[in-house]
């Protein structure tokens, strides 16, 4: 218990994680499969900030003179991190743009009936 205690910030990122991939599962609605990718993509996020964290280190900015690698974080998982959050805001973004293209042409966000509707215009061609 007490090492759950001690990473509580990873612990809440595999469940950040597994809620995000349940939603992507289980529901049938476009926008809340979304929804459920940007959980997932926090998760991670937040997994790999916290990786990257040690306790009693600063960021790596060199202050005073100090130049000891120790007395510093690691950068690496800060800036995956970034890239991270930049391509998920992209991905969002085309992902909403394609919903909105189905939800105008089938006028609904459900992904069964969008598969049926799409299946019987095939057939009528």
């Amino acid at each position: 218990m007490e090492v759950l205690l001690n990473n509580y910030e990873e612990a809440v990122a595999i469940v950040l994680f597994g809620i995000g991939l349940t939603m992507l599962l289980f529901h049938r609605n476009l926008i809340k499969k979304l929804i459920g990718m940007n959980i997932m993509d926090t998760g991670v996020f937040l997994f790999l900030a916290s990786l990257g964290y040690i306790r009693g280190r600063s960021a790596p900015i060199i202050t005073n003179g100090v130049t000891d690698p120790d007395a510093y974080i690691n950068p690496v998982p800060a800036g995956l991190v970034l890239t991270g959050i930049v391509v998920s805001v992209s991905v969002t973004a085309v992902m909403l743009a394609l919903t909105v293209r189905l939800y105008r042409r089938y006028h609904t966000l459900d992904l069964d009936q969008i598969y049926l509707l799409s299946k019987h215009e095939t057939e009528d061609r």
